[in-house]
């Protein structure tokens, strides 16, 4: 099967995957996304010490809100994990938040193809649990297995720092502040936030769909979650 996006190490056969997959965006879209909000991570590194938080300027060429919309977080310090954080709002607490089997700068090189696709697959066998109830996960980055994860049971010291700091947030990227008792040897503490739009395959899959603060068609960023039988 040919791939469906750009990326050389998208190879991922698992059917629940492939069905929620959506149609490859063409070049032209493609290059219409560049200023949107995976590219501001890709600055990361270039961003100073001085520079706290990056704004993303300019006013999207359609509403890109929804109310149904999921809000997703990525951060870390750059030279540390990368940590997951799913909310219904940004005011309320994550219902999902996991700590990935990557670095900051891993994550940010995989950003190359202006396509990134992270997928976590439960191998449980009860499925008496709701989907992202599921705990012990199998993590994906563009096609290529990264390890695996446990889904947090309860919000570390940073990852609150995180979530407290960026209520009201509902999109953007940039360099947060850490806590004042954290030492600075793993870097600053980055993140990126986006709204997304949730597609339910079955009780066994499901998707979120970054929403393009610029308006233009096609996913920069999917993520999905799967529970193989």
């Amino acid at each position: 099967m040919p791939p469906v996006y750009s990326s050389p190490y998208f190879q991922m056969d698992n059917p629940a995957i492939l069905s929620l997959l959506r149609p490859n965006p063409g070049e032209k879209h493609r290059k219409s996304s560049s200023g949107g909000l995976l590219r501001m991570f890709k600055l990361f590194p270039m961003l100073t010490s001085g520079c706290k938080m990056v704004a993303l300027l300019g006013r999207p060429k359609k509403p890109m809100l929804k109310d149904s919309a999921t809000t997703g977080t990525i951060f870390g310090y750059r030279k540390g994990r990368v940590c997951l954080a799913i909310q219904d709002d940004p005011h309320c607490v994550p219902t999902f938040v996991i700590e990935l089997p990557m670095l900051t700068s891993l994550l940010q090189k995989e950003m190359a193809s202006d396509i990134l696709r992270i997928a976590l697959e439960s191998e449980t066998k009860t499925h008496k649990k709701k989907l992202l109830e599921e705990f012990v996960w199998a993590v994906y980055c563009n096609g290529r297995k990264m390890g695996y994860s446990i889904r947090r049971k309860q919000l570390s010291d940073d990852e609150l720092h995180v979530v407290q700091l960026l209520r009201g947030v509902s999109m953007g990227a940039g360099v947060l502040p850490g806590p004042s008792e954290k030492e600075t040897a793993d870097g600053e503490l980055t993140y990126m936030r986006a709204r997304f739009e949730r597609v339910v395959g079955s009780k066994d899959s499901e998707a979120l769909y970054m929403i393009n603060p610029d308006g233009a068609p096609g996913p920069e960023l999917s993520i999905f979650f799967v529970r193989s039988h």
